[in-house]
């Protein structure tokens, strides 16, 4: 397990399913804030490639995020589009609506940074989130993020375009302790 001040990172486990499943996925609302394509509903029992790890994926890792007071699952992190030529990877979490606004997705992304930068040995890592994902961008930010830009309009999200705000961070601009 990745271990951060509050979280840790460890493999999928089959019990993990149904609470994402009902907690983030079934979530309309959620689901089509995070994801880029429309919210379906997704049969129970069948195989979602966002609920169950496919590990001869080489392009992203999938988490679940735990506390580690109590190891309870607490959300899901992903490095995904990994681009191992280009050494680069983009960000992304879920946290469950019980565990928003407790500091977790700071500690998420700091530990998803140590995983890209230091175990991966990537050389840029990015986030792509909604410009009204104010935790997201706060979680971002805190931990080296810059912003270099904005994708006007870039998302479709429940009826209407929403803009796009892009942060990346570069390994030599990371620092391992910005969230202490």
């Amino acid at each position: 397990m990745l271990r951060g001040s509050k979280v840790g990172l460890r493999a999928r486990h089959e019990d993990d399913i149904p609470i994402l499943r009902a907690e983030l996925y079934d979530d309309v609302v959620n689901a089509s804030r995070a994801e880029s394509g429309p919210w379906r509903p997704v049969t129970p029992g069948s195989k979602d490639p966002r609920l169950f790890v496919d590990d001869t994926k080489e392009g992203s890792v999938q988490f679940s995020v735990v506390e580690l007071e109590g190891d309870t699952l607490v959300g899901t992190a992903t490095l995904w589009g990994i681009d191992n030529h280009n050494r680069s990877a983009h960000i992304g979490l879920g946290l469950l609506p019980s565990s928003r606004g407790k500091g977790y997705g700071t500690d998420v992304v700091a530990v998803l940074c140590h995983y890209g930068f230091v175990v991966r040995g990537l050389q840029r890592l990015q986030i792509e989130t909604l410009s009204d994902n104010a935790a997201m961008l706060r979680s971002a930010e805190r931990n080296g993020f810059v912003r270099e830009g904005v994708l006007r309009s870039s998302a479709w999200v429940m009826g209407e375009f929403l803009d796009e705000v892009l942060l990346g961070l570069l390994v030599q601009d990371w620092k391992p302790d910005s969230t202490n």
